[in-house]
């Protein structure tokens, strides 16, 4: 069994997410690994009139940082180094800005739950998870949601 000694996690606070954080910190327990939490945010999800609010910009902000932070506090009880990247790159999808993160931290494995967009967002932007497992030059672990 292969040794991963960096592991990307993407976190959006979701059970779903959670779920896979737990697995990863546990991966990364066994191994002597550590971890990174990645947060991008969805101007999508924040468009308003087609106009993005500088407040709800912030509240995204304060958002993603709070995600980030109760990560964090995960990784320090199962006690693994971690750290953390609040991405926002208007326009970017989240496959390319977790591929891009994988590939700058030369992650050895992403891991992540099988969560996301339903309906018209997923026809429109693909799943994340799809997003990340086509645009990833590393392993890729998904974490089945309940």
């Amino acid at each position: 069994m292969p040794q991963f000694k960096k592991i990307l996690v993407p976190v959006d606070g979701s059970s779903t997410s959670n779920k896979a954080l737990d697995y990863a910190l546990q991966m990364a327990k066994d191994s002597h690994a550590q971890v990174r939490f990645v947060h991008a945010i969805d101007e999508l999800g924040y468009l308003s009139s087609y106009e993005y609010s500088g407040e709800l910009m912030a509240t995204a902000h304060k958002n993603g940082t709070a995600v980030l932070q109760a990560a964090v506090v995960a990784a320090q009880a199962a006690n693994v180094p971690a750290d953390t990247r609040l991405v926002d790159t208007p326009g970017q999808r989240l496959g390319q800005t977790v591929a891009d993160e994988a590939a700058s931290w030369n992650a050895d494995l992403v891991v992540l739950g099988t969560h996301g967009r339903r309906g018209v967002g997923r026809v429109l932007l693909g799943s994340g998870a799809e997003q990340i497992i086509r645009m990833a030059h590393v392993p890729v672990l998904i974490v089945r949601g309940e």
